[in-house]
């Protein structure tokens, strides 16, 4: 029971750091029962069950939010939602299954310390590729000013390994681990010497964020789509701006229909301003994409980006699931876009990247390395409902901005609309839940910080080095165990 307390309370310590809770102090203690778990369980199989339990906790109290998604706008029902939620948990919970085995084999070696946080830190970037990747724990980070001068170097990884190096430390405290064990932490002198956090320039240009706050279930009858693109083109209207930012919407827009495109054509030359704002493409085959589309202030299409990573359920449908039903309603699954387009304004580069994209940092740096001078995020958080995944993922969006080094300009359905400054601090931030707009002050930024220019090098080290020392402290292990006698 011990053992089993210590998986739950490391999956309760990791949820407090998140909203709606917030308690990001305990970063550096999240992983202490955890790491106490592993040293106290001889046993490789109940580590692995323990820690997949641990982790099915962490990703059902960190989104409690999909089943309501799956439930309402899946289409499943009560039970249906709950029960494929439950499949989410479980599924979701297996690389945390892997860390306590692994970390197993670790915890009795003298760079246990350095190899558990390296092991947690590289199975937390295989996320995204598991499916779905969310918060990091890294981004606990976000408001402390020393930690995050990692987050230009490391990226958001570099704050994971420096939070589970410290829970690893406290927990060898409290395990009365020699004192020589700690020295390790000694790295972390290191940031003494990273450059703070620059205050950016003060913003010279400014851009009209829209929020419509589009009912997500809506009845697109042609009556109520007339009166929408009404009050979109009223909330659009004025001068001052140079840059019209709308959001990912769950409207029919389709600038291929010669009307629709004679609409916002005619918006982006009364307001002589450029018109960015999602809708859906096409491709050859006719295949629907999730598009960014931009106008330039005379009303001529100026550009186009097809999302690239679409999100599963919401866009597309993955094998063997055909029973949940899409959470859009555009008709087919979506097409993924094929490469990443940078859009000119004026003699500046932008990139918009859409929704889901955010929670990718080595995916919305490669508009940063392309020559993006701005960064645009253009999402739908309507299917949320009122939960705190608002909140969670404008935090993720924030930490983007800070590896970036830039403004990250950030446009919703429904909240929550945000101007985030080059640190990952939020300048202007519009109410949640509102049909508004606010004109809104940024700049244009240059330079490259080592994590755009180098991508996820750290979590990729850390992914090897944990793997390579938990094999090789298994074949040790091995090795020096009793061979048994034969009679």
């Amino acid at each position: 029971m011990v053992n089993l307390a210590c998986a739950l309370g490391s999956a309760i310590l990791l949820v407090l750091l998140f909203p709606p809770f917030g308690l990001n102090w305990l970063a550096p203690f999240a992983l202490v029962p955890l790491v106490l778990l592993c040293a106290r369980e001889p046993s490789a199989k109940k580590r692995w069950l323990l820690g997949w339990a641990a982790g099915f906790v962490f990703w059902c109290g960190l989104c409690p939010w999909i089943q309501f998604v799956l439930e309402v706008h899946g289409g499943m029902g009560r039970w249906g939602g709950w029960g494929t939620f439950v499949l989410f948990g479980l599924y979701k919970g297996l690389p945390t299954a892997l860390f306590t085995l692994l970390a197993g084999f670790l915890i009795r070696k003298w760079y246990a310390l350095p190899a558990i946080a390296a092991l947690w830190t590289g199975i937390d970037r295989l996320h995204a590729y598991t499916g779905f990747a969310w918060l990091p724990l890294g981004n606990a980070g976000i408001n402390m000013p020393l930690p995050m001068r990692l987050a230009p170097v490391t990226g958001v990884y570099g704050l994971t390994f420096l939070f589970a190096m410290l829970g690893c430390a406290v927990a060898f405290v409290v395990l009365k681990r020699p004192r020589f064990q700690l020295a390790w932490l000694l790295v972390f002198v290191i940031l003494l010497f990273l450059p703070r956090a620059s205050r950016p320039s003060p913003p010279r240009e400014k851009a009209l964020l829209v929020q419509p706050n589009i009912d997500t279930e809506a009845n697109w009858t042609k009556a109520f789509l007339d009166d929408t693109e009404n009050r979109l083109a009223q909330l659009s209207r004025g001068t001052g701006f140079r840059l019209i930012i709308w959001p990912e919407a769950p409207a029919p827009f389709y600038p291929e229909r010669a009307d629709f495109r004679k609409y916002v054509s005619n918006i982006a030359r009364t307001s002589d301003a450029y018109f960015l704002f999602s809708g859906v493409a096409f491709t050859a085959e006719h295949a629907p994409l999730n598009s960014a589309f931009l106008f330039d202030p005379r009303g001529n299409a100026a550009g186009r980006y097809d999302k690239i990573n679409l999100v599963p359920f919401g866009e597309f449908i993955p094998p063997f699931f055909h029973f949940v039903n899409r959470i859009t309603q555009e008709a087919g699954d979506f097409a993924s876009g094929k490469k990443i387009e940078l859009f000119a304004i004026d003699n500046h580069r932008a990139g918009a990247f859409i929704c889901y994209e955010s929670v990718l940092p080595d995916f919305v740096r490669q508009f940063t390395l392309g020559g993006a001078e701005v960064l645009l995020n253009l999402s739908n958080d309507g299917y949320f409902g009122n939960s705190a995944a608002h909140q969670q993922h404008l935090l993720i969006a924030r930490m983007r901005a800070a590896e970036n080094q830039r403004w990250l300009l950030r446009s919703t359905n429904d909240g929550i609309t945000a101007v985030i400054d080059p640190r990952g601090r939020i300048t202007e931030q519009l109410a949640p839940f509102a049909q508004t707009a606010r004109i809104v002050d940024f700049s244009f930024e240059k330079g490259v910080t080592p994590y755009v220019r180098y991508g996820d090098w750290f979590a990729w080290s850390c992914l090897v080095t944990g793997g390579v020392l938990s094999l090789y402290s298994l074949v040790t292990k091995s090795a020096g165990s009793p061979k048994r006698r034969h009679p």
